[in-house]
């Protein structure tokens, strides 16, 4: 029984030798060579894998999987059968893996085995698919446009394009569902490189398959993009900033149902879609009024911040007079102004008069 260290904690160990500016994360992927879950259930370790055997750690809880292999039998990422018994060797078990940068182990003495040369190739700053089991999960496409957006300095290889190209036009693709779409394209619209994880897309064909509503991102879409993710703005307010390309607000409502996004980032998406043209216009204390009321920002104050900032990136200017604005539409005691009205009747439009009064010595023209 042998184990080793494998994936993204040896990947990133070795980009960090490279001058790579990673964190170091305190768990591990772990492969076990030569056991049987039996031996692993002697040992203390509780199986949680139901189509292939994988153990947690009686006392890390770190996930420890036995080496095994794998055999496409339908379409889809779902459509595989595994083996796992002593007979299967490290280098079977990294073979089956998406990337050469990502089939590195790593024994308890620091000793790497590396057979698919991922060390060569994040010298040479490659993404490289190990073999042609890439092509076996589309989930991978997603993967690799991932990693091309957190490492931008890294290229695909000609031979990886091309069999990524493959699987789009053999409809292999066709299998994602929205879950997994989702979960990569959010992560990669967090990456220090969003931009390209869309141009990958694009490149392989996939855009068309995906998001054959949405505009391909022009180069001012582009440009406010990279400015988001160097302003540390969130994956979803990048993709609500690209959503203001759609057609209309059904388009937007339609891609985030198709890609079941959560509601906080659908809402997001919807709601600057709507607003986003009218921050550039906000002028006096009418206009920034309609703004904040139609943004439903007295019950969404925190939202209305992110679309401040937003609009701050998608127009390249400030606007620090709506932001002084929001603190005073949202400051007013409504509970004052009730007192003072008479006819019940006349709340809703006494408070709307209160509010503007809060917002109307502001100078918004200075923005």
């Amino acid at each position: 029984m042998r184990i080793y260290s494998v994936g993204g904690f040896v990947r990133d160990m070795l980009l960090r030798r490279e001058g790579f500016d990673i964190p170091e994360k305190g768990d591990r992927d772990w492969v076990v060579v030569g056991a049987t879950p039996e031996l692993m259930l002697e040992k203390g370790f509780t199986p949680v894998g139901t189509d292939f055997p994988v153990f947690l750690h009686p006392v890390t809880h770190e996930e420890y999987a036995l080496a095994r292999t794998e055999r496409k039998t339908a379409p889809g990422y779902h459509g595989f059968v595994f083996h796992a018994d002593p007979t299967v060797t490290l280098e079977e078990d990294l073979r089956r893996r998406d990337l050469t940068i990502n089939a590195i182990a790593m024994d308890e003495n620091g000793k790497l085995t590396d057979p698919y040369n991922g060390r060569g190739d994040i010298t040479r700053r490659v993404l490289r698919h190990v073999s042609e089991a890439f092509e076996e999960d589309p989930v991978r496409i997603l993967r690799i446009a991932r990693f091309a957006a957190r490492f931008p300095t890294f290229t695909i290889a000609d031979e990886t394009m091309a069999l990524m190209r493959h699987m789009v036009e053999s409809g292999e693709t066709d299998a994602l569902v929205a879950e997994r779409v989702w979960a990569e394209w959010s992560r990669a619209m967090a990456a220090v490189a969003p931009v390209r994880f869309l141009d990958t897309l694009i490149e392989c064909g996939l855009w068309d398959r995906l998001l054959a509503d949405l505009p391909m991102p022009d180069q001012t879409m582009r440009e406010t993009l990279q400015r988001a993710a160097e302003a540390s703005l969130s994956a979803e307010s990048l993709i609500a900033l690209l959503f203001t390309r759609c057609s209309s607000q059904r388009v937007v409502t339609s891609l985030c149902r198709a890609f079941r996004m959560p509601s906080k980032t659908a809402q997001l998406c919807s709601v600057f879609y709507i607003t986003s043209p009218v921050f550039a216009h906000c002028h006096n204390a009418e206009s920034v009024a309609q703004l904040l009321e139609r943004a439903d920002a007295l019950r969404r104050p925190e939202r209305m911040k992110t679309m401040i900032r937003m609009a701050e990136i998608q127009d390249n200017r400030a606007y620090p007079a709506l932001t002084r604005a929001l603190a005073a539409w949202c400051s007013l005691d409504a509970g004052r102004v009730v007192k003072t009205v008479k006819n019940p009747r006349d709340i809703p439009a006494a408070i709307r008069t209160a509010r503007l009064a809060t917002i109307t010595d502001i100078a918004f023209d200075e923005d």
